[in-house]
């Protein structure tokens, strides 16, 4: 009974397959986004400013970054959770691949959360000074914005610290 249950419980990773298959679906969202928005940019070059530019040069960084990080739990989730990807010799391959444990995935995505958290900090310090008035609402709005950029910044250092006391050793010996 026991041998089948923890052959069941083994099994049942399986079930995280269509999660990370449908998270290429979200890729894929993402992508075709992202092509509708560099159209658009192109198609109203010669109208946009420079700062309105600049702004959605940002956006398109900033679905970029969304992507990579798609990418990057989708294929080191599967890896961790479900199975070993094997990619043949000679073939494409992505030097982090199968060197991404759990925790280190997390360090990961919370650099990723950080950097587009950045982005949109930045994005909105820019937008202000395409504002005929800077009022108190703005100011409001920009100073929670800091807030939650620096409630990430001071999260994703405290989970590599912790990492690092926690698992550093365990790393150094396997």
């Amino acid at each position: 009974m026991e041998r089948l249950i923890e052959k069941l419980l083994f099994s049942s990773r399986w079930i995280l397959a269509p999660v990370y298959l449908g998270m290429s679906l979200a890729l894929l969202a993402l992508g075709i986004k992202f092509f509708a928005e560099v159209y658009h940019l192109l198609h109203t070059i010669m109208e946009v400013t420079e700062a309105d530019l600049v702004l959605r040069l940002l956006a398109l960084v900033d679905l970029v970054l969304v992507g990579s990080l798609i990418v990057m739990v989708m294929f080191s989730g599967y890896e961790n959770f479900v199975s070993k990807i094997d990619v043949k010799e000679g073939g494409d391959n992505l030097g982090w691949l199968g060197k991404l444990d759990a925790s280190s995935l997390k360090l990961k995505v919370a650099a990723s959360i950080v950097a587009i958290s950045s982005i949109h900090l930045l994005r909105a310090f820019m937008s202000i000074g395409n504002q005929a008035v800077f009022d108190e609402t703005s100011s409001t709005k920009l100073m929670w914005f800091v807030i939650i950029h620096l409630t990430f910044v001071v999260s994703a250092v405290m989970m590599g610290v912790l990492d690092k006391m926690s698992f550093a050793s365990h790393r150094e010996d396997h």
